[in-house]
């Protein structure tokens, strides 16, 4: 058995692409950086992708590397550190009307295209992805519906320090109405077949609930700082449900790490202690 590692982190964004917004945070290449080394004690071969490199086509790319050199019983762990935003659903695959997106440094990159990825690795491979980013647990509700005050305005998110890991909501609705056809495009071009489709397992476990944001730090997010000290250097033993509860019990209520599996059912990777390669 083998595993692949992408760490991803991203400091600011392109602003040619979201309205003047640089979307400046702090530690998220701090993050990408201590998920790598965690990645490599456990044996992964790693890769990371830092703000100007973490592009839409680079991540895509990366993740499609790792789709053709992955087989039954390898392992993908996938971790992102940035902003997390919506935009609006065009091909009817969301309860609530809208589909979550990691916000890559030149276009955001869709939940559609992401679960479509995951729907080409081979069955039996496992996957986890660990999302330190606001809004990307699993769909329940909309950002705007009740947007909160810290993320209201870009000129309210960039007086908060630390910062939230959110696209603030002028500026989500200008680089939506910005790029219209390229995301309506994007979600007219991805099958929209069903997550359980997957055959793969995938374990997503994401900073905190979908109406509840992330916070930046100096050193690391909130979610990664937590995880990194339930994780101990390695110390830890136990399923990804306890590793999940373990981190999520550290946390304030404000902030509630999700965990969902997508895919196949994999209860022996689901049992495992998390990120054994073999």
């Amino acid at each position: 058995m083998s595993g692949r590692s992408l760490h991803i982190g991203l400091n600011r964004v392109d602003p040619a692409h979201y309205n003047g917004w640089n979307g400046a945070l702090n530690a998220c290449e701090f993050d990408a950086n201590d998920m790598e080394t965690l990645a490599k004690s456990r044996g992964f071969e790693t890769s990371k992708l830092l703000t100007q490199e973490a592009t839409a086509g680079a991540i895509i790319a990366a993740i499609e590397d790792a789709v053709s050199g992955l087989g039954p019983g390898d392992i993908f762990l996938c971790s992102y550190s940035g902003h997390g935003s919506q935009v609006a659903d065009t091909n009817d695959d969301e309860p609530d009307r809208s589909d979550e997106t990691w916000v890559a440094f030149d276009r955001q990159i869709v939940d559609d295209e992401l679960y479509a990825l995951w729907g080409r690795f081979r069955p039996g491979v496992r996957i986890i992805v660990l999302s330190d980013s606001c809004h990307s647990g699993s769909v329940a509700r909309r950002i705007d519906d009740e947007v909160p005050d810290p993320v209201a305005t870009r000129e309210a998110a960039d007086r908060e320090s630390p910062r939230y890991r959110a696209m603030p909501r002028d500026v989500m609705i200008a680089t939506y109405r910005a790029h219209k056809d390229l995301y309506d495009g994007i979600q007219s071009s991805v099958a929209t077949a069903p997550k359980a489709d997957i055959g793969a397992t995938v374990l997503l476990v994401s900073g905190c609930q979908d109406d509840q944001l992330s916070l930046d730090g100096f050193s690391n997010g909130l979610f990664t700082e937590n995880l990194r000290a339930v994780w101990n250097d390695g110390a830890w033993r136990g399923s990804y449900a306890a590793f999940h509860e373990a981190i999520r019990t550290r946390m304030p209520a404000r902030q509630q790490p999700n965990y969902m599996r997508v895919g196949a059912a994999n209860d022996q990777f689901e049992q495992q202690d998390p990120f054994t390669v073999s």
